[in-house]
């Protein structure tokens, strides 16, 4: 892996390190903000939703308008400010007890994601040119790198106090803002994103946009991978809360969820870099991302088959149980992950024509992020559902079933040539 890092240019590089600590910052602070909103603070738990709310919203709201700037002020730029403004951020939440002062800085966090996230993968994607699916495979790496360690180093922090993990963080954005000013190579996004269809910046953002919604493919395409996300989130929610349903709230409970995050994040970082090797010598890559949505659906089956198990009150019989089918669960999530990621991102520069690509990673955000609001809210229903009804078979037949029927589409997709040609031109705007 060293090696192939070192094979690529030095922007590229910076670009890994840069993700990895991205993660690392953010992870070690959002999975205590909850416990410090309601429990230090003592707000209610309508402001604390709120408050989470928004920095989602304003995050997934806005990706397309970060990737719109992007493209038209290079990446650079784009990456810098969406780390100086986390900076800022992160440091209210650490200082901030007003509400307001709290979802100022909420909204703060999320938008500077929805800057630097969309202008980080064009960047990526332009830099590393014909090899950007393995470029993508190492950035998978780091990234899920940065979610195993952050929630760690949170957590020795916020034993101290929680403050402290936010000024941390805010300081680590900070170093980050410095290191990316001084040393990461300017990208001009005109370079690329332009090609063939004339200087980005003498075509209107609304002509831009409806381009891109033109685009026929690249919409089928975002919209059998809103699945992707949904199945892949399931680590953090379904997971979890079977579980704690199985397991109890006690240590045995946290240390399997534990290993949830541990196995997924670890299988990743040991095995991404093989297995999209031996993917791109032997698939097509929409073949790679239907074998891959069908992994991710498949993950389900091992919750499936122990439905039809008699539940031990008690024991070493409850705690297998309980532990062992949501880990195989997410490994099988981690394969599929590992096998899709980097021919998705792959596939939406080939769909974009090399043209607009931070906008056409912005949309795709978007449209994924509201897919996965939607699909959470339908797996938490049908979660209840189950428990209610005695039916708890339910959850596992509807995510097994969402997993099959977006590999079937993505294969349908490649089958159709759909995913193997660039987008044409927009038509002109008119006058």
């Amino acid at each position: 892996m060293l090696t192939q890092i070192r094979s690529y240019e030095r922007s590229v590089q910076l670009l890994l390190v840069n993700q990895f600590t991205l993660n690392l910052g953010f992870y070690m602070l959002m999975p205590y903000l909850a416990a410090h909103l309601s429990g230090t603070l003592g707000l209610a738990g309508w402001l604390v939703g709120l408050v989470l709310g928004v920095r989602n919203f304003s995050q997934q709201g806005m990706f397309l308008v970060g990737g719109t700037l992007a493209d038209r002020l290079g990446y650079k730029p784009l990456i810098v400010a969406g780390c100086i403004l986390r900076t800022v951020g992160f440091a209210m939440l650490g200082l901030g007890d007003s509400v307001v002062a709290l979802l100022v800085a909420s909204a703060a966090t999320g938008f500077a994601g929805a800057l630097f996230n969309p202008a980080v993968r064009a960047y990526l994607a332009a830099d590393a040119g014909e090899r950007r699916v393995e470029a993508f495979a190492l950035f998978n790496v780091f990234y899920q790198a940065g979610i195993l360690l952050g929630p760690l180093v949170g957590m020795l922090l916020t034993g101290l106090d929680f403050r402290i993990t936010c000024l941390v963080s805010a300081a680590i954005f900070a170093l980050l803002s410095v290191v990316q000013i001084r040393s990461l190579p300017a990208r001009r996004a005109d370079q690329t994103a332009t090609a063939g269809a004339g200087a980005g910046d003498q075509e209107s953002v609304v002509a831009q946009w409806r381009g891109i919604l033109r685009n026929r493919a690249f919409l089928l395409f975002d919209t059998a991978m809103i699945g992707f996300y949904v199945l892949s989130f399931q680590v953090y929610l379904a997971l979890p809360l079977e579980v704690r349903r199985l397991g109890g709230d006690g240590e045995f409970g946290t240390a399997a969820v534990a290993l949830l995050f541990a196995a997924s994040g670890l299988s990743t970082i040991c095995g991404q870099t093989r297995v999209t090797a031996w993917c791109k010598a032997r698939l097509e890559p929409g073949q790679a991302l239907a074998w891959g949505l069908l992994s991710m659906g498949l993950a389900f089956v091992p919750l499936l088959a122990v439905t039809a198990l008699p539940v031990p009150d008690e024991g070493t019989g409850r705690w297998l149980l309980a532990a062992v089918p949501p880990t195989l669960a997410a490994l099988l999530l981690a394969l599929g992950t590992m096998i899709a990621y980097p021919f998705e991102m792959d596939t939406i520069v080939r769909l974009s024509g090399d043209r607009l690509v931070a906008t056409h990673y912005g949309l795709y955000n978007t449209i994924c992020g509201v897919g996965i609001t939607l699909g959470n809210l339908l797996t938490g229903a049908a979660l209840d559902a189950a428990r209610e009804a005695g039916m708890s078979a339910l959850p596992w037949l509807a995510l097994l079933a969402l997993g099959v029927a977006c590999a079937g589409s993505l294969y349908a997709l490649h089958r159709t040539g759909r995913l193997a040609h660039p987008a044409p031109d927009p038509e002109p705007a008119a006058a």
